[in-house]
C-alpha cells in the first residue's frame, strides 16, 4: 500500500484530510474546473440558449468571457465528495448520449485529480442544440461589422 493510501486510512479521510491539517475546497473552485472541463468536450457549450444568450451579452459589455466557465453548472461540495449538475447545449448532428458521456468522463477525472474530491455523480441537462454552421455566420458578421 502506497504511503499516500496508509495515510489516508490511518487518518479516515481522504487526500483533504491528513494528520498535519484539513484542506477546504469552496464550491466555486469545483464549479470553474467542472465548467473547464466539460468545454474541453468538442461539440457542447455551457448553459441552455437563455444562459448562453445572457453570458455572451455580459461578456461583450465587461470583455471577458468568465462566466462562460461557470455557465450551466451547480455543485454541492462535501468535505470529501461532491455532486454536480451540468445544463448543456449539443452540437446539431453529434451523439447526445455520446457526448453526455464524454462530458461526465472528462468532468469526473478532472474534478477528482485536481480536486482531490471524490465525485459521486454528474446529472446533465441537454437544453438545446447549436449549430456551427451559423455561429460561423455570426461571427463573420460580427466580424465585418466591427472592421468597418
Amino acid at each position: 500500500m502506497s504511503e499516500e493510501k496508509a495515510q489516508q486510512k490511518s487518518t479516515g479521510g481522504g487526500p483533504l484530510q491528513t494528520d498535519r491539517g484539513n484542506t477546504t475546497i469552496q464550491d466555486t473552485v469545483v464549479t470553474k474546473v467542472a465548467g473547464i472541463a466539460a468545454q474541453e468536450v468538442e461539440g457542447i457549450r455551457m448553459g441552455g440558449g437563455g444562459t448562453q444568450a445572457v453570458s455572451g451579452i455580459l461578456g461583450s459589455i465587461t470583455g471577458g468571457g468568465g462566466s462562460s466557465q461557470t455557465a450551466g453548472v451547480s455543485v454541492e461540495v462535501g468535505e470529501e465528495e461532491a455532486a454536480l449538475d451540468l445544463t448543456l447545449t449539443a452540437e446539431y448532428g453529434k451523439s447526445v448520449p455520446q457526448l453526455a458521456e464524454a462530458v461526465r468522463r472528462n468532468v469526473v477525472n478532472r474534478v477528482e485529480n485536481l480536486v482531490g474530491l471524490r465525485v459521486t455523480e454528474v446529472n446533465i441537462t441537454v437544453a438545446n442544440v447549436y449549430f456551427p454552421h451559423d455561429e460561423q455566420q455570426q461571427l463573420e458578421a460580427q466580424q465585418s461589422g466591427e472592421s468597418q
